[in-house]
């Protein structure tokens, strides 16, 4: 198995539609058609903060990493939110959400950013795993209002 991290291109829009819609199953969320179609157009807007990473196995997207990049106002550079990481199902337990994170860490390095941080859910065993391998839960509690 050879898994390749690499930038989205225009091309993975109907495999990203895919592993997208499995990931909102997983949550059991919705969101609308016009959501989904800004998302994967502000990720190909070389202008937008959002920008996506691909995990591609044997020529087969298997997973993404969707982050933005920000300024903050306890640090000097910049930040960077993953918001949206997921695995097809079908390879889990392969690396391949291991090798999304240590290419999220590289980048951060690379660009200098000051941080790199994300949330999961509370009851998400399998993720809260891998992401305690990384750094223990720093304790906050997300609070959120939806208009």
């Amino acid at each position: 198995m050879t898994v390749t991290i690499r930038d989205a291109r225009s091309a993975d829009e109907a495999a990203w539609r895919d592993l997208w819609a499995a990931y909102l199953a997983f949550y059991k969320v919705t969101v609308s058609d016009e959501i989904t179609a800004s998302t994967w157009g502000k990720t190909m807007n070389p202008d937008s903060a959002i920008f996506m990473r691909v995990a591609e196995v044997d020529g087969k997207l298997a997973g993404f990493a969707l982050c933005l990049t920000h300024e903050g106002t306890w640090i000097l550079g910049r930040d960077c939110y993953l918001e949206d990481l997921f695995v097809d199902e079908s390879q889990r337990g392969k690396g391949i959400g291991r090798a999304l994170l240590d290419d999220l860490v590289a980048l951060s390095r690379e660009n200098g950013w000051s941080r790199l941080y994300w949330h999961t859910a509370e009851d998400n065993a399998t993720a809260r795993k891998l992401y305690d391998s990384f750094v223990k839960s720093d304790g906050h509690v997300r609070y959120r209002i939806s208009f």
